[in-house]
């Protein structure tokens, strides 16, 4: 199992935006495709107007093409680019759990 982080910097005052889009119409296209989704995060303290979400995967080949049929996806085609205009920054890591985690 793995769990991908993707962190974004949204741009000042989008962050209403941003969610509204995403909890609206984004996650009723990503979520059949992509599907564990594990949490949306804000952050309060530290750097600001930042936007994590986690997503549990089996391996990198599930994750893989479980991205593919996203990117593939006329309607998330549709969407991104507004969405996109909210973003300023974006980050992606790949997690793997150690053998003690919970989550394992």
């Amino acid at each position: 199992m793995i769990v991908e982080e993707r962190s974004y910097r949204i741009r000042g005052g989008m962050m209403g935006a941003y969610l509204r889009l995403v909890e609206e119409e984004g996650l009723a296209i990503q979520q059949p495709i992509l599907g564990d989704l594990v949490g949306y995060f804000v952050t309060d303290i530290g750097p600001l107007n930042q936007v994590v979400h986690l997503w549990r995967y089996q391996d990198l080949e599930d994750r893989t093409q479980r991205r593919k049929r996203l990117a593939d996806d006329e309607r998330w085609q549709a969407f991104t680019p507004r969405l996109s205009a909210c973003i300023a920054q974006m980050d992606n890591r790949i997690l793997i759990p150690t053998a003690f985690s919970p989550m394992k």
